[in-house]
């Protein structure tokens, strides 16, 4: 399992998460399933998280069902989400597990201080299977297809 954010996409991820600490901050992955998955946009999503937003997040469906129209008016699919941990490890707690949809990208940025610091990507490969580590590639802009193996 692999997924490929460009690093101008990973840029804005990390912008938006920076913007939101103290609180986690989330979002979507848009893009297309192949032999890997290649992020090819990212949409801002607010934490309506009813309990403490420093440490949950929460979508709302209605801005699930828009970026999900979003990304089939573009031709895309929504690849997952992405999400922070403010002052804690770029790591899956016990919460982020149990709530993890099958086939679905997870990706997390610790945010320490105010500053992005480290970016994971997980998945779970099937129902009731453990949330597994996906390699993350982030590539810099124009970087030839050759290089992206």
């Amino acid at each position: 399992m692999r997924i490929r954010v460009p690093a101008e996409l990973r840029h804005r991820i990390c912008a938006h998460l920076e913007r939101a600490y103290p609180l986690e901050g989330c979002g979507f992955l848009l893009g297309l399933d192949g032999r890997e998955r290649e992020v090819r946009e990212v949409i801002e999503a607010r934490n309506g998280s009813g309990e403490d937003r420093r440490r949950r997040f929460a979508i709302a469906p209605e801005e699930f069902l828009a970026a999900e129209a979003r990304a089939r008016s573009a031709g895309l699919e929504v690849l997952g989400f992405y999400h922070s941990h403010p002052d804690h490890p770029a790591r899956p707690s016990a919460h982020d597990a149990a709530r993890a949809w099958p086939w679905y990208s997870y990706v997390i940025v610790s945010v320490g201080g105010g500053r992005a610091a480290e970016m994971t990507s997980w998945r779970r490969a099937g129902e009731g299977g453990p949330l597994e580590s996906e390699e993350l590639r982030c590539e810099p802009p124009g970087a030839p297809a050759s290089s992206r193996g």
